[in-house]
């Protein structure tokens, strides 16, 4: 894009090899979508809590990776109490942003920088993303369902995203810590 230099000695990231590195974090991504230099994927993740999450992989070669997810919903009544929320979980999850988007659906954003982007920081962000959405899973029940109530049956199958979180959670234990 016009006026975005790539940071001396970077590298572009080619967009095959994400699709590889997903595949190699045993997550299914969606098909390719490109758009002006940009890429995009879709994955789905469970954690250990939190089921069918589903996020976006954007890859900007010259920019870096974002890693986002719709944490619920769009927010109707109560948009003021989610604000504070959210506000209050910028501060408590480091190098994670909370917001909402357009129609008001609160999101999860991890960013890596492009210098930093390869498997394992990609794997690091999915799995933070998955951790996030566990920790605030009993405050975003009253989005996701009405009443809160947590459908029957809902945590009882194997996640599929467990060879992803063996992987990353001893990295993120303030994330994993049970």
């Amino acid at each position: 894009m016009p006026g975005r230099k790539r940071t001396a000695g970077a590298a572009a990231i080619d967009p095959a090899a994400v699709e590889g590195w997903l595949a190699d974090l045993g997550l299914e991504p969606g098909p390719r979508v490109e758009r002006e230099g940009i890429v995009a994927w879709d994955v789905t993740l469970d954690g250990r809590r939190r089921r069918d999450l589903r996020a976006t992989v954007i890859l900007d070669p010259v920019i870096g990776a974002i890693v986002w997810a719709h944490l619920a919903p769009p927010i109707g009544d109560g948009l003021r109490k989610a604000y504070r929320i959210l506000l209050r979980w910028n501060e408590d999850f480091p190098f994670a942003k909370f917001s909402i988007a357009e129609d008001g659906r609160p999101i999860l954003a991890v960013e890596i920088p492009q210098r930093w982007v390869d498997q394992d920081e990609l794997g690091l962000a999915l799995a933070r993303v998955a951790g996030i959405a566990d920790r605030v899973f009993e405050e975003t029940r009253g989005w996701l369902w009405i009443g809160g109530r947590v459908p029957d049956g809902y945590g009882a199958r194997t996640g599929r995203s467990e060879s992803l979180l063996r992987r990353f959670a001893p990295r993120l234990a303030e994330l994993f810590d049970s």
